[in-house]
């Protein structure tokens, strides 16, 4: 790759040596002496058996490509496309995985399965960043490479019979103005939502005790300010407050508020998601707004030097493991992406609600491989929340509760977007598998599903980890679309979902469940409605709710 001017990871006492360890052409990865385990990133702990006997050890560099993405879309302004982010499977383990390029081919040569072999590109003194070029010699003895076998994901059984789900419930809901490059200050969009959702609870500021966000102070168009910014801005007297990053997915936020209500901490708990990610990024485009800089930390480490810089072309990997494992294009994908707009036909609230066919589905500009335009979220500026209330105090409500039933938040694959699950959407199996510990229900007992869709294969990954059909069966499931229809067996994001309404971040799809269980969902309401899943999240720690209507 030339003409590129990779940006520069930040070593860490934990990775220098990772990076170093390039200059004499060897690879070296992170090895366990006590039971011979290869691993990567560095971790001072074995992942299989917790010995602290680990250490850097050198590897023959020959991997097989596991997932890839040919990236059609600029994302570093000195990183040109296209070019090809891969995960690779180390040959003496394949639970040893990098993310990288390959070199040294066509783009449109890479596939799954290829055997390939390291190289190494000198940034600077002590940072030898990994390639990897085709193995031909490898590949012609031992053919194509084998690919990882999917790992089993059990949930535990219910730490104790009596259920916090039982003791809340959800009481008002609200959302500001949502759109495109708004240009409005984010606060005051939170604050629209939230008395907008204290309106709908029959609720004064006085009465809220407790406010829960998600991910809390962020500078990067992905937050208002948090916690600090609404009290100021409201002058609220919470008792309990959270604005933590580390939840599961966007919507733990409001699990924690209901953890709290069940705990007697609040009686209600005003949660709040706000994003101005399209101003933001406007605001970058114009100069008006400088964008960070510097070395690249945590996660993006080990993505950045390679020019992966978004989740498209993370979950594009997937995506990618996903269509060969299970031998199918993209037509599922397509249909995700045809029902959202579909849905969003039907709302007046939406952000794209053209019409479009399966054949614009696959006229559309590729982003970065197997993702066009359509598999793509919209960025936007909004701002959603939600009441969540002690369940004695629901009936004094002015409209209907929204019970929960149950709610799923297990971590059960590495909390990593590519050393762990390559099927699906890692951190979709988790919660799919906990949710259904903590009730009696079933898949057949849905509704609707309002299910993330940041991209096509997100709402796919949720369909088959909840249960609705076997893994790689989701093509034949969605029929075409007609299974996830609004008069389907499971109509899938009746409002349009991210796809089409707009990446509300989680919040929109709690929203949408409230109001086609309060039977408020005018023009796409699903009928009777009694039992909603909603889902958000995807690589970081992710949740699954099920919410019921109130009889």
């Amino acid at each position: 790759m030339t003409g590129i001017e990779r940006p520069l990871p930040q070593p860490t006492l934990a990775s220098a040596e990772f990076w170093r360890s390039g200059a004499d052409g060897l690879l070296r990865i992170s090895h366990c002496a006590d039971c011979e385990r290869y691993f990567h990133p560095p971790l001072p702990v074995c992942p299989s058996c917790r010995s602290r006997a680990v250490a850097l050890a050198p590897v023959s560099g020959r991997a097989v490509v596991v997932g890839f993405s040919v990236n059609h879309q600029t994302w570093l302004p000195r990183f040109p496309p296209p070019y090809v982010v891969a995960v690779v499977a180390l040959a003496e383990d394949d639970r040893a995985r990098l993310t990288t390029n390959i070199v040294d081919c066509d783009p449109d040569e890479v596939r799954v399965g290829m055997r390939v072999r390291v190289r190494f590109e000198q940034l600077e003194e002590g940072v030898y960043v990994p390639l990897f070029e085709p193995d031909p010699e490898t590949e012609a003895a031992e053919g194509p490479g084998p690919l990882p076998k999917p790992r089993d994901v059990r949930a535990r059984p219910m730490a104790s019979p009596r259920k916090y789900e039982d003791r809340v419930a959800l009481t008002g809901v609200g959302q500001s103005r949502v759109g495109r490059r708004l240009m409005v200050d984010p606060l005051s969009l939170t604050v629209d939502a939230c008395l907008a959702a204290v309106a709908d609870a029959g609720l004064d500021l006085d009465d809220i005790d407790g406010l829960s966000t998600y991910p809390g102070a962020s500078p990067d168009g992905m937050s208002e300010g948090g916690i600090t910014a609404l009290t100021e801005a409201l002058q609220l007297r919470p008792t309990w407050v959270n604005g933590a990053r580390e939840v599961p997915g966007q919507i733990g936020s409001i699990t924690a508020g209901m953890l709290a209500v069940a705990a007697g901490l609040c009686r209600h708990v005003l949660c709040f998601r706000t994003v101005w990610e399209s101003s933001h990024g406007a605001l970058v485009r114009s100069g008006q707004w400088t964008a960070g800089g510097g070395r690249a930390t945590g996660m993006f480490e080990f993505r950045a030097p390679f020019g992966a810089m978004s989740a498209a072309q993370w979950i594009g990997c997937n995506a990618s493991h996903y269509l060969h494992r299970y031998g199918v294009g993209r037509e599922a994908l397509g249909a995700v992406a045809v029902t959202a707009r579909a849905g969003a036909a039907r709302n007046p609230e939406a952000l794209h609600r053209d019409p479009m066919t399966l054949d614009d589905y696959f006229d559309a500009r590729m982003i970065t491989t197997p993702f066009g335009l359509y598999d793509c979220d919209v960025p936007c500026d909004g701002a959603v929340a939600v009441v969540v209330s002690a369940i004695e105090t629901a009936r004094d409500r002015p409209r209907p509760p929204v019970l929960v039933e149950a709610v799923g938040t297990a971590v059960l694959e590495r909390l990593s977007w590519d050393q762990d699950t390559l099927t699906h959407l890692p951190q979709s199996h988790g919660p799919s598998a906990h949710v259904w510990t903590r009730t009696d229900l079933t898949p057949s007992d849905v509704d609707v599903a309002l299910l993330y869709d940041g991209f096509t294969f997100n709402a796919l990954s949720w369909i088959e980890g909840l249960g609705f059909c076997g893994p790689g069966e989701a093509t034949d499931f969605i029929a075409g679309g007609k299974t996830i229809a609004l008069d389907g067996d499971l109509p899938l994001n009746p409002h349009g979902g991210q796809l089409s309404a707009g990446r509300l971040h989680g919040y929109g799809f709690v929203r949408e469940a409230m109001l086609q269980l309060r039977g408020d969902a005018r023009g796409r309401q699903v009928e009777d409605a009694r039992m909603a899943v909603v889902t958000a999240g995807g690589g970081v720690p992710s949740g699954a709710m099920l919410l019921r209507r109130a009889e």
